[in-house]
């Protein structure tokens, strides 16, 4: 399975932004995808995830401001940010778990998302 994510760039607090994240390969074998995040210095974060039947779950640090989604008929997974803060700056990767594994076994290159003004 292969992940290209895009819809990184640069705004201003208070913005928005819409990640996306497109699978291809075995992409039929994904079952959960999500995304991560990893600001300079920092811990990667487990940001939002979405199950093969669309439950989704959040970091606290972005309840509320985030949504996760998926087009399964693209094998495409998105990430709508809202209220963006300079400390939601960090590369964003998207991740798939594939059926019979226990964890997010493929990555994206991941996008670089700055907020500041």
């Amino acid at each position: 399975v292969q992940l290209q994510a895009s819809g990184g760039g640069l705004v201003q607090p208070g913005g928005s932004l819409r990640l996306s994240c497109a699978a291809s390969g075995s992409a039929f074998s994904i079952v959960h995808m999500g995304w991560y995040r990893q600001a300079p210095g920092a811990q990667r974060e487990l940001v939002a995830r979405i199950t093969s039947d669309g439950g989704a779950n959040y970091a606290d640090s972005v309840k509320g401001r985030a949504t996760i989604s998926r087009d399964n008929a693209k094998n495409t997974v998105y990430l709508q940010m809202n209220s963006l803060q300079p400390e939601d700056t960090a590369v964003y990767y998207c991740v798939a778990q594939r059926r019979g594994s226990s964890s997010y076994g493929s990555w994206g290159q991941g996008t670089l998302v700055t907020v500041s003004s």
